[in-house]
């Protein structure tokens, strides 16, 4: 939980550097609300018992709230942060940061903007967050729904397979490209030929350099759809310069990010393990599964997803990111376990300590000083307690100061405070303490 919290400070801070409010939904939807936006992963949501009234399910993300959120209230501009725990019928892996019930923490733009502004932004807020975590180095592949529909319609591929062909391009980081064409022809009926051309396409990844490529290929420069998304793309890796985040993008034609209501730019973050990493790696059995956490946050455009929920279908385009909270935490806990660093659970500033008996009474007075004075301080639970014991105490936890009073400190008007790390121990008078421990504190 202190892992945990520190990265929730941190995202949150980002999305409030980029001026985002918050809001938040039910963890329950109108079973019919949830229905027809998630492919094949609707088969993992979680559909509440029929108890004579509503049909309801537990929320899968946060996205199709918002949607709902926003169709309800009439908004057709904002932007907004949302964190809160869904809800998924997956297989748990505890090490791998998989879960059925776990938090999201998404970041959404909504409303009428010139092209690639704010998905430029959406992905520059990604890079800032994995940044700021320390996580190490990482990768955020991008890619485009209306190049991957493209793709699909110069390769002949019908009309209502593109969603079952689409999924089966998406497994592609996880099995090989043979066992994807194998369910592409043997479970959804496509052509072989028709396979192998898409296979072409699909495992192609680079920079820039890739779309300029694809400009000039007969066959998808011809396509509409096709030749709409590489020119986004185009200027997204333009904005994307400008904001300095270049180096970790790079474009993976396999990504398709199997849910339904993408409409656009997608893009998904992974992280690449170091040479530490590695070498634990060869020596922890659990480290394997571990280390391959997949993607850590992702997020793309749907700008038809509003519309669902509107009786008039008026569309309100949006853009937005989900970041990976308990893949993160999983990943952070492994890098303090590699580390052997010590992770304090409290923000604990000062241990009131007492060196001699009955002096309970003065403690309590000082705590509770400290107390209306802001400082974050304890004492120990017993009336008497050992100096050795409190002093113990406090390395366990790692509480960097003690504030000692006993009879001498009393009769000089000041406590003696103990610096845990180097033992250091110095007289402040009484009226002093305040703004020393903030000084030491800061």
């Amino acid at each position: 939980m202190a892992i945990r919290e520190k990265v929730f400070g941190t995202i949150v801070n980002c999305f409030k550097r980029h001026g985002a409010q918050t809001i938040d939904t039910p963890v329950f939807e109108l079973k019919e609300t949830l229905t027809e936006k998630y492919g094949e992963e609707y088969k993992l949501i979680y559909n509440l018992e029929d108890q004579g009234g509503e049909l309801l399910s537990l929320r899968y993300d946060l996205t199709v709230p918002f949607a709902r959120y926003l169709v309800m209230n009439k908004i057709t501009n904002f932007k907004c942060y949302h964190i809160g725990k869904v809800y998924r019928r997956d297989h748990p892996s505890i090490r791998r940061g998989r879960y059925r019930e776990f938090y999201q923490c998404d970041f959404d733009i909504a409303g009428k903007y010139d092209p690639m502004i704010p998905d430029a932004e959406c992905m520059k807020i990604v890079h800032e967050i994995l940044t700021e975590l320390q996580l190490g180095d990482f990768l955020i592949k991008v890619n485009d729904r209306r190049i991957l529909e493209g793709i699909f319609e110069v390769c002949g591929v019908p009309g209502n397979k593109f969603q079952k062909v689409c999924s089966c391009v998406d497994k592609l980081d996880k099995i090989s490209w043979e066992d994807v064409k194998n369910e592409m022809v043997g479970e959804n009926g496509l052509a072989p030929e028709a396979a192998d051309q898409i296979g072409a396409y699909v495992r192609l990844n680079g920079g820039i350099s890739l779309i300029e490529q694809l400009l000039q290929d007969p066959r998808l420069s011809q396509n509409k759809l096709a030749l709409e998304g590489l020119e986004d793309i185009k200027m997204l890796f333009r904005y994307l310069r400008l904001f300095g985040v270049t180096d970790n993008v790079f474009i993976d034609l396999s990504l398709a990010r199997g849910l339904d209501y993408y409409t656009g730019v997608i893009y998904e973050a992974v992280l690449l393990p170091n040479q530490g990493e590695m070498q634990f790696q060869q020596q922890n059995d659990h480290a394997e599964e571990l280390l391959n956490v997949g993607s850590v946050a992702g997020g793309g455009r749907y700008d038809e997803l509003v519309g669902m929920f509107d009786a008039k279908d008026r569309k309100v385009p949006c853009v937005g990111l989900s970041i990976g909270i308990e893949r993160i935490f999983a990943v952070m806990e492994q890098k303090a376990e590699i580390s052997e660093e010590k992770i304090r659970t409290t923000d604990t500033q000062i241990l009131v300590a007492a060196a001699q008996k009955n002096f309970l009474e003065e403690r309590m007075k000082l705590i509770s000083d400290l107390w209306s004075a802001g400082i974050k301080a304890e004492m120990l639970y017993k009336k008497d307690p050992k100096l050795l014991s409190q002093l113990h105490y406090c390395e366990e936890t790692g509480i960097p100061l003690v504030a000692i009073v006993g009879e001498q400190e009393l009769n000089d008007g000041v406590v003696k405070l103990r610096i845990v790390s180097t033992r250091e121990e110095i007289n402040v008078p009484r009226g002093n303490l305040i703004e020393e421990i903030k000084k030491r504190s800061s």
